[in-house]
């Protein structure tokens, strides 16, 4: 197990080496070609506040030497590091950047940055600076991932891992998995300059795993969103609230819903099939609504109730049940950005900018007193349409009593 765990992580380093030295290839002609030798290959970064008007810029650099080993890849395994972390302060990105540059061998080099972290203190105080400079400098990928650290983003760079080579690779999974948002920079940057002015990132921290000596770790843990008001953290969501904006944008992937039915001791759990979310905004009266309309299907991986989920009695329960917690969940997030947090981050400004732009034009400049003045009906319809292979429960099945 070991010798394969090495081989599939050396085989994922050499891929990913490859990647950057395809890329690299064609950055030029051939007379102005840049060497991979000559350059520092940023995989992510992260900033943080520093002092009184001073920004930390850490940055995660790819080692190509360490694919020479046989152990290449491994960097929470006992391997070889495949990245290391540099950091420098400054009065801003460009600043600390150039800091680094003079005392670095190599010239760093952005294209390969897939992630971008920034500190919660930082994001509390504004990120408008440094989104300035991401998106104007020419090499920074806009398709890369935003999150917000807790604590310290310099310090998710710093950890080692066991299951990707490096750190930022570990992040970068989380978002994509579908496990949580996934927020590109040109994403964030969108948001917060169009109607509603709202975001939600990915909000992560170091955990960590306790044990004796060899099965102690630390790994990086999603905890829920950052919410953001224009360009400054205001808040953030659980992991369930989370998971209800989720639902709300239309953007639920891999995802096992659980449930316990009224009356009953265990659960059930769903695994999701098709969801849909229709967005109706509505102005009568005066009164701004907004009707959502929510179907999804799911089937049942795990019954821990009484309940035969093919009985026609039994399985209107579940499905209610399912409902209920599905529409708990959307309700939950929207009570909390319009009434606590106040930030529209689930851009309903947009869908009434576009059926309703004369009346959205008149409360465009005070839409944070419109927006937590909004009706909003959600409308769930769930359905459970295959059951699995085991027609009743293990304890109906054995004639266990079922009370």
């Amino acid at each position: 197990m070991l010798v394969e765990k090495k081989r599939n992580s050396f085989i994922k380093c050499a891929l990913l080496f490859l990647s950057f030295s395809g890329s690299l290839f064609l950055l030029s002609g051939c007379w102005d070609r840049v060497e991979i030798n000559d350059l520092a290959i940023i995989t992510a970064a992260a900033i943080d506040k520093k002092d009184v008007n001073q920004v930390e810029l850490s940055l995660q650099i790819f080692i190509p030497k360490a694919m020479g080993g046989g152990q290449g890849g491994e960097g929470g395994s006992g391997g070889e590091n495949v990245t290391f972390v540099i950091s420098q302060a400054g009065v801003n990105i460009a600043d600390a950047l150039s800091k680094l540059q003079a005392d670095f061998p190599r010239k760093i080099f952005w294209g390969q940055c897939k992630v971008f972290l920034f500190g919660e203190e930082l994001a509390r105080e504004g990120v408008y600076e440094s989104l300035d400079f991401l998106l104007r400098h020419p090499e920074p990928r806009e398709r890369g991932y935003v999150f917000v650290s807790k604590g310290k983003a310099k310090n998710i760079l710093a950890m080692k891992t066991n299951l990707e080579p490096y750190s930022g690779e570990a992040v970068r999974e989380i978002a994509t998995l579908g496990s949580g948002l996934a927020v590109t920079l040109q994403d964030f940057d969108e948001l917060l300059t169009g109607a509603s002015q709202g975001a939600a990132l990915p909000y992560m921290k170091v955990a960590s795993k306790k044990g004796d000596k060899e099965s102690s770790y630390d790994y990086t843990s999603f905890i829920g969103a950052a919410v953001f008001k224009k360009d400054r953290m205001v808040g953030d969501l659980s992991r369930k609230e989370t998971r209800g904006l989720l639902w709300l944008k239309n953007e639920v992937k891999e995802y096992t819903v659980t449930v316990r039915p009224p009356g009953e001791k265990g659960e059930l759990s769903f695994t999701l099939g098709t969801v849909q979310v229709k967005v109706d905004p509505q102005i009568k009266n005066k009164e701004w609504k907004m009707k959502l309309d929510v179907k999804v299907t799911g089937m049942v991986i795990q019954n821990g109730t009484n309940l035969d989920v093919n009985d026609p009695n039994s399985l209107k329960i579940v499905q209610q049940a399912f409902q209920k917690s599905v529409k708990q969940r959307i309700e939950g997030v929207i009570g909390t950005a319009q009434h606590k947090l106040k930030a529209d981050i689930a851009d309903f400004a947009e869908e009434f900018h576009r059926k309703y732009p004369k009346q959205w034009k008149r409360v465009e400049k005070r839409w944070e007193e419109v927006f937590p003045n909004v009706k909003v009906q959600v409308q769930v319809n769930a359905e459970v349409r295959r059951q699995g292979y085991i027609n009743q429960p293990e304890k109906a099945r054995e004639g266990v009593d079922n009370e």
